[in-house]
């Protein structure tokens, strides 16, 4: 067995008693206390989250502009310096390489945020697509360090640390600035997060791992902070319906098929993978991608349970992951059903696997079940 490699918070993680598990070569906290407890803190107070392994990936150069208008579905060219980006990278045939957050410093120097399995493919694309233009694509690894505070107490427990203003006006969501927090230089304070609350994510020298971790820890305690593993980070995301890449999104899935259009920037910019996703925009997809909201927390289904209209009926999709919905009280899932049964309100049943068969009434929802219009996290 490969030896795991540890974290810059590995200490203090272990010491809370944290539960690891191996997260691509990693060992990654899955939860402290309970993924129950450390999900409601984060809706309810805040929550503190470690993903070190999410590394940046740098694109700098008189081309990077050129370069990310040509392979991402979204236009860098919309945001201004300072500002945040979602967006797909996709193939010619239009399947997804990966989604991920771009980060705006200049015309000239760009950051990307990739799925942490998907750093070596991203930078692998980005190597290719450069061939010939005046641009370097760096990944900056185990250089920095990543934090993630998120939840409604957020703000009050950083604005503590440093005497930037973090209010709405001054750093609106989907906007990032510099600042020195607990001390630390050179720290990248981004508006952003995979909650669905009102969050921030931090990116600094790796040096300071330790001393931010703590720093953070002491300024959140008494505001009801508590440090939350992948395991909570799994399911508050599935409340927001946020698909995860290697589960709700593959390289066989389109932005189309996912829901995620309204990422697919149609101007005039050429891209890759446009022809492939005009034509699916023209046609129609066959599938698309939904969430199952079911009637509480007494069964989860698993990824790969048939969708049917009904018991005994012919299957008309499969889940792609699901998890309990700890706030609402009801167990979610995503999964891709035929473009044709995408609709509100319709009823499916599940059959389950791990119970011989045995089918679990849903309902399709198309929205986010928790904060659909996104207002606690542009508070």
């Amino acid at each position: 067995m490969a030896a795991r490699k540890h974290g810059p918070y590995w200490h203090q993680q272990k010491a809370l008693g944290a539960e690891f598990a191996d997260r691509i070569g990693f060992d990654a906290a899955v939860r402290y206390t309970t993924t129950e407890q450390e999900h409601l803190a984060t809706r309810n107070a805040a929550g503190l989250y470690d993903v070190y392994n999410q590394v940046m990936v740098e694109v700098r150069g008189r081309d990077a502009m050129a370069l990310l208008r040509k392979t991402l579905v979204n236009d860098v060219a919309r945001i201004g310096d300072g500002k945040v980006l979602y967006s797909s990278l996709c193939k010619p045939d239009g399947g997804m390489l990966d989604d991920l957050t771009c980060y705006r410093h200049s015309p000239t120097h760009f950051r990307l945020s990739p799925t942490p399995s998907r750093v070596d493919r991203v930078m692998a694309w980005l190597g290719e697509q450069a061939a010939g233009m005046d641009v370097v694509v760096t990944n900056l690894g185990a250089g920095l360090a990543y934090l993630s505070v998120q939840g409604p107490a957020s703000r009050d427990i950083l604005s503590k640390l440093t005497v930037v203003d973090l209010s709405t006006p001054a750093l609106p969501y989907y906007s990032f600035t510099h600042a020195v927090m607990a001390e630390v230089p050179g720290v990248m304070l981004s508006r952003t997060g995979y909650s669905g609350e009102l969050g921030f994510e931090l990116f600094y020298p790796g040096e300071y791992a330790e001393h931010m971790w703590d720093a953070v820890m002491a300024a959140g305690g008494p505001m009801g902070l508590e440090p939350c593993g992948l395991g909570a980070l799994r399911t508050v995301r599935m409340e927001k319906r946020y698909p995860l890449y290697g589960l709700d999104l593959d390289e066989s899935t389109s932005p189309l098929e996912a829901d995620l259009a309204w990422t697919v920037q149609w101007n005039d910019r050429p891209f890759i993978g446009r022809e492939a996703l005009t034509r699916q925009r023209s046609a129609g997809v066959s599938r698309k991608l939904v969430l199952i909201e079911f009637a509480d927390l007494s069964v989860v289904p698993a990824a790969g349970d048939e969708v049917r209209l009904g018991s005994g009926n012919a299957t008309v999709g499969k889940v792609t992951s699901a998890e309990p919905g700890w706030h609402l009280r009801r167990a979610l899932a995503l999964g891709y059903v035929g473009a044709e049964h995408a609709r509100e309100g319709v009823k499916v049943e599940v059959m389950l696997k791990s119970k011989g068969g045995a089918s679990l009434p849903g309902t399709i929802r198309l929205k986010a079940p928790y904060d659909p219009e996104r207002k606690r996290a542009r508070s």
